[in-house]
């Protein structure tokens, strides 16, 4: 640490004393502020600047400077961040200098005259500096007349103005901030209807009478508090139709319209699942979106609501470790039919009801919220619209969303009857949570008099045009939108316009209506591409729409040949690109990528090719062998994409698949075959319309109904998964549908059918060669034979099904076979084979590369977590390799364990929080708001990541009772069917172990 001042001159010893001082207190405290001496001239550029968002130093004056002399370089260069590019860099003060400089200013005059000095450093259009301006002469602007981005300015220049000592006249903060939040809550919605909306009256009044029925709530047979008289779920109402036709516009202009009515005001949530912030798959993001946007209508519980928005968020993470385990268990023959059937029904089971129970508290806030608000005047609960935008995906037969997002509603409804749901999405399709039908609203084309209105407001003038073309279009809201392009692109020439009506089909019987749209639709699009003015990109345009990504690269080695180009060189291939590009047709995919709009795609791609079919498919064949010569899962996603669309065989097809290809093929069955679709839909997930499951091969078939069946299963519905079982056969040799089909009937209570039925299916696996399927109805009939008390059966099935995973070389295979039996035995009365099954699960623990056990976590954790006390070093061997789950059920395991162990043994309470102590880090010192409970300290060790470690430091700890190295092993194997540690005998000294239940799913009697 030198003391040497920077011109290399001596100091005399006093100034060196007091300098060494400073530096060693700087070295000793770095996070300390320390008042800091501040140059007269430094102090006039901060308050010049103070009040601007960003300025440019080189033209920066200060008051009384007729030039800039480039002294704010210089004397700001420490308190300013840069922002903007290089070549248009701005510079901003950072905010604690900022707030230092405004508190110091004289007072509004002196800060209005900062701003009015350097006007020409202010940006042309409205910014937080302009609002502050108007603040400060008198002249603030009218609030509600604001956009959301001037709102977010004014609330800036607000927050500096404040800090200025003396000015008044400002608005209130809170109820600024608060109306920016209700401006950017509402601004999805006003994006959609931006453009004048046309027609659907009749669609309007039946949303409005679905909220409000006529007469009020006292008509519709309810109490004033919105509670029926005569109990009973109000269902829900479905928006649905063709893609194209409107449905999130309709919903978006009927809930602005009711807000701004003053008489229909409510409070509502919207919720579009196309947002990145939420997922289908997870209504707890759902609750925790609905709670956010309460909390902007009801401010006075805006904290509770928050709360409950972030248990949700803390929620989420806890419900994805536990799919994730479920999904595991379900990848491995051995353990899919036991531990993995059980853990998707305990998965489901605990999932609804962390969702019903948020909902509830949810729904209760909102109930006292409303009462706060009610008068006399309007005694009644108002309505509540949860309007849910997007929901396709989720539709399906047995769907685990579907039933669970009804559980959610008639949860919300229960608390708050005038909660109404509505959902934009397919047609309503049969679930078994369904208690009653739902309401719908088809959506179909707009009459001719909105028609004529559309054209007109996207740029039809001529209102005798617009009366043609909607004779002939239709009233099919994309056609008109199309058609109106159309028009536009011809130009004002009457003749072009009429030669465009005429090539247009005559509207036909509504039998053909849907052929005719698809038939207007790529005239259109035929249309508004030959109006492409280089040449080059027009041959390109409509042959790259098989195309999901184009690039230079791809125009070069695809696209070009086919459509009789030569794009001899990389140059050429990049000039063409930057011509394609540029059409409105396309849309940036990443740097150097296009893609042509998902719109344009999924009309043109339904469209017979008619004389350029030969020029796509050639394209298709191209792109096949492009893609099949690189490397990496997306272009083997492509490659996979487009062998499909050129017909392949699936079986072919899926010999290509790689794991990892899903996300690049997510949505890609609407542009396929039913055929091909069915090997998409198969592969992916979710649901199939009945059209594709008819077409799709019968190995696909058999895949989309089995999971439909494991779905209804895993939520407790029996019967329905027996009558979907009913269908399309005989089965494949190796369908899984056999297995299915064995576990509906016990579950049914017709167990000795199942018993049948396995026994058959395990002979006709094993003659057809399935291997892994044969596997899996093994580790079947030996639950159902321990189920029935027959354990001599269940052990040689075992022994069976893990001879055959070792003759197909699989050693996890194997592993969950050798789990199966160890706690077959363990329920048994013999030590011996006990024994001997946990000491073979042991050597294959100890045997097996810790690469290959850190691919199966969920099993080498419940393997660990059966054997710990009979093999040591088990438990610290798999938390080393695997580590511990991070859901709560886990850690609510193993808090209950190190309670319990330190309640009985008191002196372990010490070293037992060292070592919370150390996993929660310096986070947990300060006492404020830190947690202090070991559930809380748990919580905080699984957020910083330590909770391994943690879990490894407790083994070491001396407790007799051998309750935390039991609490460890349960918490191992959370969800897997584990032995709990609930029982004092669980450790080692007892020598015996802790009875458990079979190892099949619950029944109704257990739920």
């Amino acid at each position: 640490m030198s003391t040497s001042p920077s011109d290399g001159r001596p100091l005399d010893p006093a100034a060196a004393r007091e300098l060494f001082v400073a530096r060693l207190r700087a070295e000793l405290h770095p996070g300390e502020e320390r008042p800091q001496e501040v140059s007269d001239a430094r102090r006039a550029y901060r308050e010049a600047v103070c009040l601007l968002s960003r300025f440019d130093p080189q033209r920066l004056r200060l008051p009384g400077e007729e030039t800039a002399t480039g002294g704010a370089v210089l004397e700001l260069v420490d308190d300013c961040t840069t922002l903007g590019m290089q070549d248009q860099a701005g510079w901003s003060l950072k905010s604690d200098v900022r707030d230092r400089t405004l508190r110091g200013l004289a007072g509004p005059a002196a800060a209005r005259h900062v701003l009015e000095c350097h006007l020409d450093q202010l940006p042309g259009e409205p910014g937080p500096e302009r609002f502050a301006l108007a603040y400060l002469s008198g002249h603030p602007p009218e609030t509600d007349r604001l956009t959301t981005d001037e709102l977010a300015e004014a609330l800036q220049a607000v927050l500096w103005l404040s800090r200025v000592p003396g000015t008044t006249g400002l608005p209130d903060l809170a109820e600024l901030q608060l109306t920016l939040e209700r401006a950017r809550l509402l601004d999805p919605l006003k994006r959609l209807v931006r453009s004048p909306f046309q027609g659907r009256t009749r669609e309007l009044a039946e949303l409005r009478d679905y909220l409000v029925p006529p007469g009020g709530p006292a008509a519709a047979g309810a109490r004033p508090d919105g509670a029926p008289r005569h109990p009973g779920p109000v269902p829900a109402l479905v928006v649905h139709g063709p893609g194209g036709m409107g449905k999130t516009t309709l919903l978006a202009k009927f809930v602005l319209d009711t807000l701004h009515d003053p008489a229909g005001c409510f409070p509502f949530a919207y919720i579009d699942f196309e947002r990145p912030t939420l997922s289908i798959q997870e209504p707890l993001t759902l609750i925790a979106e609905v709670a956010r946007q309460l909390g902007i209508q009801f401010p006075a519980h805006r904290g509770e609501l928050d709360a409950l928005a972030h248990e949700c968020q803390e929620a989420t993470r806890s419900q994805r470790e536990g799919q994730e385990r479920v999904s595991q268990l379900h990848e491995l023959a051995t353990t899919r039919a036991v531990l993995g059937r059980r853990s998707s029904q305990e998965f489901q089971s605990l999932a609804a009801g962390r969702e019903t129970d948020l909902i509830r508290r949810l729904a209760e806030v909102l109930k006292r919220a409303v009462a706060e608000r009610k008068d006399g005047e309007h005694p009644e609960d108002p309505p509540f619209a949860l309007v849910i935008d997007s929901f396709e995906e989720a539709q399906y037969r047995g769907s685990p969303v579907v039933g669970r997002m009804v559980a959610i509603y008639l949860s919300f409804q229960s608390i708050y009857p005038r909660m109404r749901l509505i959902v934009s999405g397919r047609a309503p399709v049969e679930h078994p949570a369904k208690t009653v039908e739902s309401l719908d609203i088809e959506l179909g084309e707009l009459d001719p008099e909105a028609a004529v209105g559309l054209l007109t407001s996207c740029g039809v003038k001529d209102p005798e045009v617009a009366r043609a073309l909607a004779d002939r279009v239709g009233g099919h809201p994309l056609s008109l939108k199309l058609a109106a392009r159309a028009v536009t692109l011809a130009g004002a020439g009457a003749e072009r316009t009429c030669e465009l009506i005429r090539s247009l089909p005559e509207r036909r019987h509504q039998v053909f209506r849907r052929v005719d749209q698809l038939l207007v639709q790529g005239i259109l699009y035929d249309r508004i591409l030959s109006h492409i003015g280089d040449e080059g990109v027009r041959r390109l345009a409509h042959p790259g729409l098989v195309l999901r990504v184009i690039t230079p690269e791809i125009i070069k080695e695809v696209l070009a040949q086919p459509c009789g180009l030569r794009v001899a060189t990389s140059d050429a291939a990049r000039a063409l690109f930057a011509d394609f590009s540029r059409l409105d047709l396309v849309e940036p995919a990443r740097p150097d990528a296009v893609r042509y709009r998902s719109d344009v795609r999924a009309i043109m791609l339904r469209l017979p090719g008619g004389d350029r079919t030969a020029v796509m498919r050639e394209v298709e064949r191209r792109a096949v062998e492009h893609y099949a010569a690189r490397d990496g899962l997306e272009a083997r996603a492509e490659e996979i994409y487009h062998r499909l669309r050129l017909d392949e065989n699936p079986r072919s097809v899926e010999e290509r698949w790689l794991p990892g290809v899903e996300r690049f093929l997510a949505g890609a069955q609407q542009d396929m075959t039913p055929r091909a679709a069915g090997l998409l839909t198969a592969r992916l997930g979710g649901g199939t319309p009945d059209q594709v499951a008819a077409g799709a091969d019968q190995e696909d078939w058999e895949r989309i109904a089995a999971r439909e069946v494991e779905d209804l299963l895993a939520q407790g519905y029996a019967q329905a998964a027996f009558d979907r079982l009913g269908r399309r056969q005989p089965w494949t040799p190796c369908s899984p549908l056999h297995a299915l089909l064995a576990e509906a009937l016990n579950r049914l209570g017709r167990q000795d059918e199942a018993r049948r039925a396995t026994a058959d299916a395990i002979d006709t696996a094993e003659r057809a060669g399935c291997g892994e399927r044969r596997l899996e109805l093994l580790l079947l009939s030996a639950r159902l034979s321990e189920e029935a008390g027959d354990l001599a059966s269940a052990g040689r099935a075992l022994r069976v099904a893990e001879d055959v995973a070792v003759g197909l070389g699989q050693d996890l295979e194997a592993m969950g076979a050798l789990l199966a039996r160890a706690r077959l035995t363990a329920g048994a009365d013999g030590a011996g084979p006990e024994t001997d099954a946990d000491r073979q699960l042991a050597e294959r623990l100890q045997q097996l590369p810790d690469a290959v056990l850190a691919d199966r976590p969920v099993l080498v954790r419940a393997v660990a977590s059966q054997i710990y006390d009979r093999a040591p070093g088990a438990l610290d061997h798999a938390l080393e390799v695997v580590g511990l789950p991070a859901d709560d059920e886990t850690l609510d395991a193993l808090g209950a364990a190190m309670r319990r162990a330190t309640s009985r043994q008191p002196a372990l309470l010490g070293r037992v929080m060292e070592i919370l102590d150390e996993a929660a880090g310096p986070s947990r010192q300060p006492s404020g708001g830190a947690p202090t409970g070991i559930a809380g300290i748990l919580r905080l060790a699984r957020d910083r990541g330590t909770l391994g470690t943690l879990a490894r430091r407790l083994l070491a700890v001396p407790d007799k009772s051998g309750e935390i190295v039991a609490g460890v092993a349960a918490a191992m194997g959370v969800g897997t069917g584990a032995r709990t540690a609930g029982h004092p005998a669980a450790g080692p000294e007892h020598g015996g172990r802790p009875q458990h239940g079979g190892s099949g799913p619950a029944g109704p009697e257990d739920r």
